[in-house]
C-alpha cells in the first residue's frame, strides 16, 4: 500500500480536474479521497503547501515520461520529444487538468514556490531537447550551424505557447505538431550531400 500522502496527491489530481485550482478546497480533495480533511491538514499545513508537494509529485512522474521518450536516431528522438510534448489523448492529462495547471501557472509570478517548481519542469524538457540537438549536431545528423541552446528554447517556447492557446481558445495541437516536425526536417536536419561529403 502506498504512502498516505500519495493517496492525498492522487485525490488532489482528481479534485483539480473537477474543480480547477481557484475554487478547489481541502474538503474537495478529501471528497476524492478516503482521507479526512483533518488528515490532509495533518500532512499539509495549507492548500499552498499541498500544491507545492503536488507539483513535486507531478515533476517526478513527468521526468520519468520524458526520459522514456526514445528513437533510433537523434532526429527521431527530437521528433518524439515534440510529439510527446504536444500529445493528446491516451495517458495524457485531459483539458480539465491542463486548465487547472494554467491557473496554477498564472499564480507563479506572485508565488516563489510555484515558480520554482514550474521552472524545474521547463528546464528539464529544455535540457533534454538541447542534449538531443547537441548530440545530433556532433553526429552530423543536424546542421553544424544549429545552436542547441537557442533552438531548444525556441522549441520549448513554441510548445508551451501552443498548450496555452489550446487550453485558452481550444486551438488544435495537430497543426503545431506538424509545423514543428517540418521545422526539424527543413531547418535542423543536415543535407545528406553535406553529411556524405
Amino acid at each position: 500500500m502506498g504512502e498516505p500522502t500519495d493517496e492525498i496527491l492522487e485525490a488532489t489530481y482528481r479534485a483539480l480536474c473537477e474543480h480547477g485550482f481557484a475554487d478547489l478546497t481541502v474538503q474537495d480533495i478529501a471528497d476524492h479521497s478516503e482521507k479526512s480533511k483533518a488528515t490532509i491538514h495533518y500532512h499539509y499545513d495549507s492548500k499552498h503547501d499541498l500544491f507545492t508537494a503536488f507539483l513535486e509529485y507531478l515533476y517526478d512522474d513527468y521526468t520519468e515520461h520524458v526520459d522514456a521518450v526514445d528513437g533510433d536516431t537523434h532526429r527521431e528522438r527530437l521528433l518524439a520529444l515534440v510529439e510527446f510534448s504536444l500529445a493528446e489523448g491516451g495517458d495524457v492529462p485531459g483539458i480539465d487538468f491542463r486548465t487547472a495547471m494554467l491557473e496554477i501557472k498564472a499564480q507563479a509570478p506572485y508565488d516563489d514556490a510555484f515558480r520554482e517548481q514550474l521552472t524545474r519542469f521547463d528546464r528539464y524538457l529544455a535540457d533534454r531537447i538541447r542534449e538531443v540537438i547537441e548530440a545530433g549536431v556532433d553526429a552530423g545528423e543536424f546542421r553544424e550551424d544549429v545552436d542547441p541552446e537557442t533552438t531548444a528554447e525556441f522549441l520549448l517556447t513554441t510548445i508551451k505557447g501552443a498548450y496555452t492557446r489550446h487550453v485558452s481558445v481550444d486551438h488544435p495541437l495537430d497543426r503545431i505538431r506538424e509545423t514543428l516536425a517540418e521545422y526539424v526536417e527543413t531547418r535542423l536536419v543536415a543535407d545528406r550531400a553535406e553529411v556524405d561529403a
